[in-house]
């Protein structure tokens, strides 16, 4: 799950345009990362941004393919994070509207994450 410092620079210089961004290694590849939210993900060299329902279809258009990985001795699990075509890792504006779309993807899942929940009856409570 690579990413190689090749690609990192390329990532800096490409989404200069996009706004302040970081870029964490993790696993053997990288995260990218704004506000503390993670928005991008590099495995074996490959570009992949955050996807959700608003999203997805603009991915999917484009004839990209989600991001996968195999436990062992189990099925294989599918992220949320979509593959980058491969001609627009060499167009700074079309890597920024991607990330753009990652970004908003990412910032929409941490707002979900940090809405109340309804707690939950314990088990064998019975309702009144």
């Amino acid at each position: 799950m690579a990413a190689s410092p090749e690609l990192l620079e390329h990532l800096r210089d490409m989404l200069g345009g996009f706004g302040p961004f970081a870029i964490r290694r993790m696993f053997g590849g990288a995260g990218l990362f704004r506000d503390g939210v993670m928005f991008a993900l590099i495995a074996d060299d490959v570009l992949y941004f955050k996807t959700d329902e608003v999203s997805r279809g603009d991915f999917e258009a484009a004839g990209s393919s989600p991001f996968v990985y195999d436990r062992k001795g189990r099925d294989a699990v599918v992220m949320s994070y979509w593959r980058v075509p491969d001609d627009d890792m060499d167009d700074a504006g079309a890597l920024a509207a991607w990330a753009a779309k990652g970004w908003e993807a990412a910032r929409r899942a941490a707002a979900n994450k940090a809405k109340p929940r309804k707690p939950r009856r314990p088990a064998g409570a019975r309702q009144a």
